[in-house]
């Protein structure tokens, strides 16, 4: 059965997007192995931190995103400069990766100032949910709905229209 891992930096602190996120992974249990691995936000204590203070916050996340990540799963990282895709493109990609014999999957949501340029970097696929800035809260519902939309295509199930 294909894993497909979420590794989101912070937590869902709102019930409604928790009950939504728990939802659509109940749903997406029919399919593969998904999992989500909340991890600690870096905190920085200055309200108008450098970017060298907030590169360093990035590393850090960066390092415990890289220790979260299945042996041989291909990495999809959430970003603005991503391409934009869409629900089939997604489900494409899913798919080539099952077929492929290597079908892991890690995404992954950054903090509130992104993702570090090592992860970027270490990515097979950069993508972006859309030109709007969404809180992370709100992309993790968001992603996790269309992971199940993926496979709601890759298993012609009418949820899909």
């Amino acid at each position: 059965m294909q894993k497909i891992d979420l590794i989101c930096i912070g937590k869902l602190n709102a019930a409604y997007y928790a009950a939504g996120v728990a939802e659509y992974q109940k749903r997406l249990s029919s399919f593969c192995e998904f999992r989500i691995i909340e991890l600690a936000e870096e905190s920085i204590s200055e309200k108008n931190a450098s970017q060298a203070v907030i590169d360093k916050a990035l590393e850090k996340e960066a390092k415990a995103i890289l220790s979260n990540v299945r042996k041989g799963s291909a990495l999809v990282a959430l970003c603005v400069e991503g391409k934009l895709i869409s629900s089939e493109d997604l489900a494409q990609a899913i798919e080539q990766r099952a077929l492929s014999g290597a079908g892991d999957m890690t995404f992954v949501i950054g903090s509130s100032h992104g993702l570090a340029p090592i992860i970027k970097q270490s990515a097979a696929m950069k993508i972006s949910l859309g030109r709007i800035t969404l809180p992370h809260q709100l992309a993790r519902l968001v992603l996790t709905e269309q992971i199940y939309r993926a496979f709601a295509i890759n298993n012609h199930i009418k949820y899909h229209k």
